[in-house]
């Protein structure tokens, strides 16, 4: 239930902070200054009034002095953010590149923002994380005070006895077909496979805890490399593995925004030599590629948890990635098939490589922090 609260004040303020960074045009508001309309001065600068904002400042006419104006206005936030989500969503997913070719050339006030876009997804995707798996993750942090952790191989055993009763209820379904509804299959297929993320979970856990033959996720043994700091950091992660774990999920959560500027020169690189396209065309094209693809994140993370077979989920997760890149590619930039794919696969490199340098940087910062 905490989990749950959680996720939803998670997407809640997802939804606020990427409303702070949409522009709120065409979006009107009838004026409530207690005036006649024909005399209404901005309450900013006190310019006469010729619309529903001033013209000299931006300010809204329409302005709030209550307790309920507080309400009115997260909700004002909230519900047109949406209306412009669902505008903006069906494009992305099925025709990236004419978003993102129409929002370069100057129409904005349909759509959402890709920065707002962008930071409402990472809110999401942390969100569905944390409801997901957030207990887990907490689990795996040791109390530095009293150096205990859960018994995980224990619990992993149970989990798998659990397991066993479910695998062998569904095999007397299977040989008694007609005594099971259609529903209590699916409800088994579902325990199935929660519990069966649960034991690969403790397991793994386990392994973060004791260690094992091939060692834990963060044992270096006695690495060095001179710098005292990033050596100190290293010891501190082989001693607490599962604290470190949750640093970097905590850094990767703050930091996410540096993909976007690790990633436009990269983009500037397969166009250099066409000068009609700049930067900020680039920076949009980033944006609102990482924010589908934290999108598909998310949606990978519910099938896992609905009980989609993992080969589904694998081959969504190395198919979707390319096809939509070409696709915005090729929309966006209005490139041939050819020109689009060979671009497509030298993204792909680079997205490879912009993720494997903000893993690494995220590391450092752990280490060092």
């Amino acid at each position: 239930m905490t989990g749950d609260i959680g996720a939803a004040a998670d997407i809640a303020t997802g939804t606020i902070v990427g409303r702070a960074f949409e522009p709120g045009a065409g979006e009107a508001h009838r004026a409530h200054t207690g005036h006649d309309p024909d005399d209404a001065l901005c309450l900013n600068c006190g310019t006469r009034l010729l619309g529903e904002h001033c013209h000299a400042c931006g300010q809204s006419a329409h302005v709030h002095r209550s307790l309920g104006g507080i309400g009115h206005e997260i909700a004002h936030g909230v519900f047109h953010f949406e209306g412009k989500i669902w505008r903006t969503l069906p494009l992305l997913v099925l025709h990236p590149g004419a978003l993102t070719r129409r929002y370069v050339n100057g129409e904005r006030a349909r759509f959402v923002s890709p920065l707002a876009l962008f930071l409402f997804t990472v809110f999401l995707m942390f969100a569905t994380i944390g409801a997901v798996g957030g207990e887990m993750t907490k689990d795996f942090i040791r109390d530095d005070r009293t150096g205990k952790t859960s018994d995980y191989a224990h619990e992993a055993a149970r989990a798998r006895l659990a397991l066993n009763k479910v695998e062998a209820q569904q095999e007397v379904a299977k040989r008694e077909p007609a005594k099971y509804s259609g529903e209590q299959l699916a409800t088994l297929d579902r325990q199935a496979s929660a519990l069966r993320t649960t034991v690969r979970a403790l397991r793994v856990a386990a392994d973060m805890q004791n260690g094992d033959a091939n060692g834990t996720l963060f044992d270096l043994g006695d690495f060095r490399t001179g710098w005292k700091r990033l050596d100190h950091g290293i010891a501190k992660a082989n001693g607490n593995p599962g604290l470190m774990f949750y640093k970097l999920q905590t850094s990767a959560y703050k930091y996410s925004w540096g993909l976007i500027p690790l990633s436009v020169p990269f983009m500037a690189l397969l166009f250099l030599w066409r000068r009609q396209h700049h930067l900020y065309d680039h920076a949009i094209f980033v944006t609102y590629s990482l924010a589908f693809m934290m999108l598909l994140t998310i949606a990978l993370i519910i099938a896992g948890v609905i009980g989609v077979a993992e080969g589904w989920i694998v081959m969504a997760a190395i198919c979707v990635p390319p096809i939509h890149m070409f696709a915005q590619l090729r929309g966006a930039y209005k490139l041939r098939k050819w020109s689009a794919a060979w671009r497509t696969v030298a993204l792909l490199t680079f997205a490879f490589t912009v993720l494997l340098a903000f893993i690494v940087l995220l590391l450092l910062h752990g280490l060092t922090d």
